[in-house]
């Protein structure tokens, strides 16, 4: 099997998944680096479920469906999922991950008005996760997408930050709430004395732009006390807690047409 039969087979699946209303959030602690490191917010990380009830990491078919309509639907779908999780849970915060695809997409949007048609106060407890990559993408368009939403209450985040090339003049115009420093910085960085500098400089960096930072893929104990010790405001990673499904139903009420 070829590369492109390889995309078809996972766009089929994609469609069956969501059309059946197989499509759920796994949910990931982000936790404070201080004290009892208590649950700051919770990454919602979309998941298909598969005709044998397995879940299917997004990682398995985001390339596929990157410039495909279901790309949107995907995120559609995130959102929807991630407005009935803060609707079901007042007190909590949490984070879906948005592609430029769906940057002013009408659909996504009304989506997110019903929500906060529904609660006001939703916004306040939403962040919205872009990859430094899409940001940079088309920055002008970013740019007035989150200063129109920031107005809302709503947060943004910076994902994967340090692992592509960014432009740290488009870094200061963009005025992200929360920066998220790539993971290949916080593995094993009790024990890499490199690590340690980068990830001290990006501190400084973030903390320059009053940006909030959460280091990535923590995977022991060790790098977790170090990362705190360098100044990282939140961790996240396996040692803390490996995403769980959502106890919310998969087939929600679609807000947009509610």
């Amino acid at each position: 099997m070829d590369q492109r039969e390889r995309d078809q087979e996972t766009l089929n699946m994609v469609s069956e998944a969501l059309q059946a209303g197989r499509v759920t959030l796994a949910l990931q602690p982000v936790v404070m680096a201080d004290g009892d490191r208590r649950p700051a917010f919770y990454e919602g990380l979309i998941r298909l479920i598969d005709t044998n009830g397995r879940a299917v990491p997004a990682a398995r078919f985001i390339d596929a469906v990157e410039t495909h309509g279901l790309g949107r639907e995907i995120d559609r779908t995130a959102l929807r999922l991630g407005i009935a999780e803060l609707q079901a849970n007042p007190a909590m915060r949490l984070s879906v991950n948005l592609s430029p695809r769906s940057i002013g997409c009408p659909v996504w949007m009304e989506v997110l008005e019903q929500g906060l048609k529904q609660d006001p106060t939703l916004g306040e407890r939403l962040i919205l996760e872009i990859t430094e990559r899409s940001a940079m993408e088309i920055p002008t368009a970013v740019q007035a997408f989150m200063a129109t939403l920031q107005l809302r209450g709503i947060s943004f985040a910076l994902d994967d930050f340090g692992a592509g090339q960014t432009s740290f003049r488009h870094l200061r115009d963009f005025a992200f709430d929360i920066v998220k420093i790539d993971g290949q910085f916080s593995r094993e960085v009790s024990r890499d004395p490199d690590n340690q500098a980068l990830i001290r400089a990006l501190v400084d960096l973030s903390r320059h732009f009053e940006m909030f930072t959460v280091a990535e893929h923590v995977a022991c104990a060790e790098d977790a006390d170090s990362l705190a010790d360098l100044g990282i405001d939140c961790l996240q990673g396996y040692h803390f807690g490996a995403p769980a499904l959502s106890t919310l139903p998969a087939r929600l009420p679609d807000l947009a047409s509610a």
